[in-house]
């Protein structure tokens, strides 16, 4: 292993009747900047097609595509207008086909994302609903009377700002939006609603599609009395969205009926895959309602990494604790950064120190019991880019400025060769501007580095695949004070332990245990600053 010990034989991983998922890793792919194949300033599916070859060199079992269905782009695909197409800037269904028939030649599963919770104001379901209180369409949306003095509905607030109800002078109503007011509420307690997405999922699968990443989960379903939320306590507050408790404009507890009929089609495809994003300040108890069993999701993540100020053992340890391998709970995925949040290297290390603490936080996500999910460019070390307002793009950055951390400065453009122009990613400006700092971590210039972040990503994820105990194992939290975690990995006869130093000094260990592989130049008698070390026992 680069600038590592590997002198332990390798356990090769059992031959189990385990689904294709469980224990995999997971590529995030942004399609608008993963590589743009006719040179508009925007990637494309043609483009993602023509770079498979690298993800597939990295050794992950499956790529997660974010929106390219047909769109307004308002919030950039997650405003869907159309479930069953390809939105013109990223390609056409037969381009997406000859992904999939690529991605599936190099032995990669592929996932999409699904939105149930809500579709574009230009959907063609809406433009028929907001007609008339008797459409075919009429409720397929949250509509709802104004209170007697012409106020909403309710004193729900929106995730983007401002208040989750716009007047609609066509239907003398308001409908509901808990995103953008161009992102109108779909009623999900509508059969025929539920109907019609289960036909937009069977459709994706049809075309070969191995899973979904389901967006929002927790939005898809309200309370029918459309009753106040409480207010919150005290805590940091940038949008109006925070001053309430998220009670009754989301989460209700007929959403896992719904995920029964979602699994129960995905089931009749054979070995899907489904994970659902769960976001609030209570995630878990929805997270396992949405896996329980072996009727709902397979698999979810919430935001414990994705908004963590700092990645401490202590973070990771309650974070891994809500995940104990029990009967009837579901199976974790983890994410420590993605298109919705701030690059975590940024988050968690100062400058000088993000090329060590990134090789560290590399191990620690390949490590964990569960779905690593690897955001595209997080195997480069990509910080997150300074985007300067008129550059802005992110709706939510541009209504909250200053006061929001842009996601735009996680989406920009992959860099795939460091003197070509725009690093590779296009033959013209891009969407949106690359890191000052982003060429020099291009793919070309990591892949001929033996001891590049690159190529320590493709071992860790090789040992990963290597060792049943990394991939399928359980997970025992054996410290975690101070700056040191360690946690012990075990399946069948093979136990593995894994030390972390989170901190800038020096932690003296007892030099016990075979090494597997040292980073940093860890030892069996040192963990140095931001060190990892995996021990076979």
């Amino acid at each position: 292993m680069t600038n590592a010990a590997a002198t332990a034989p390798a356990v090769l991983a059992e031959v189990l009747p385990e689904p294709w998922w469980k224990g995999a890793v997971i590529y995030q792919v942004y399609p608008r900047s993963f590589a743009d194949s006719n040179g508009d300033g925007v990637g494309d599916l043609p483009g993602i097609t023509a770079r498979l070859d690298h993800i597939a060199s990295l050794g992950v079992d499956a790529i997660w595509l974010s929106p390219f269905f047909t769109s307004p782009m308002k919030d950039f695909g997650y405003d869907i207008a159309d479930y069953c197409n390809v939105d013109p800037v990223f390609g056409t269904l037969q381009a997406f086909d000859a992904l999939v028939e690529r991605a599936h030649a190099l032995g990669l599963k592929v996932l999409i994302d699904q939105v149930y919770a809500h579709t574009s104001d230009e959907h063609a379901w809406f433009r028929s609903s907001r007609m008339g209180r008797a459409g075919a369409h009429a409720d397929w949306y949250v509509w709802a009377d104004p209170k007697p003095d012409g106020s909403p509905p309710s004193n729900w607030q929106s995730v983007f700002g401002g208040p989750a109800w716009t007047w609609d002078a066509r239907r003398q109503q308001y409908y509901l939006h808990n995103f953008l007011n161009s992102q109108p509420q779909l009623n999900v307690h509508n059969p025929a609603v539920q109907q019609a997405l289960l036909q937009a999922a069977a459709f994706w699968l049809d075309r070969g599609v191995d899973g979904f990443r389901v967006d929002a989960i927790n939005f898809t379903m309200h309370d029918p009395l459309l009753r106040d939320n409480p207010p919150a306590p005290p805590g940091p507050r940038t949008r109006p969205f925070d001053y309430q408790q998220k009670i009754y404009n989301q989460s209700h507890a007929d959403i896992v009926l719904f995920l029964r009929r979602l699994r129960s089609l995905l089931d009749s495809y054979g070995a899907t895959f489904t994970v659902a994003e769960v976001g609030g300040p209570e995630p878990i108890a929805e997270m396992r309602a949405f896996t329980a069993d072996n009727r709902h999701l397979n698999s979810a993540y919430s935001f414990a990494f994705l908004y963590a100020e700092k990645l401490t053992p202590q973070v990771v340890a309650r974070a891994l604790a809500d995940w104990p391998d029990e009967p009837g709970l579901g199976w974790p995925s983890w994410a420590l950064t993605n298109h919705d949040s701030p690059r975590g290297l940024s988050r968690w290390a100062a400058p000088e120190q993000r090329p060590t603490f990134a090789r560290m936080a590399m191990a620690l996500l390949l490590t964990l019991r569960g779905n690593p999910f690897l955001y595209y460019g997080e195997e480069l070390g990509l910080t997150q880019v300074d985007i300067a307002f008129d550059d802005l793009k992110d709706p939510e950055a541009i209504a909250n400025w200053p006061l929001t951390l842009s996601r735009d400065g996680a989406r920009t453009p992959m860099p795939w060769e460091a003197r070509a122009p725009y690093a590779g990613f296009s033959t013209s400006r891009p969407w949106l501007p690359l890191g000052p700092d982003h060429a020099e971590l291009a793919v070309d210039r990591q892949t001929a580095d033996p001891a590049s972040l690159l190529n320590l990503t493709r071992e860790l994820v090789a040992l990963r695949k290597a060792h049943a105990a990394l991939r399928l194992g359980s997970l025992q939290i054996l410290q975690a004070e101070g700056d040191l975690l360690i946690f012990a990995r075990d399946h069948g006869n093979e136990r593995l332990r894994c030390l972390f130093n989170f901190g800038t000094a020096v932690i003296t260990l007892d030099g016990s245990g075979a090494p597997v592989a040292a980073i940093n130049g860890a030892d069996v008698h040192s963990l140095p600053p931001f060190g990892a070390l995996i021990l076979s026992e």
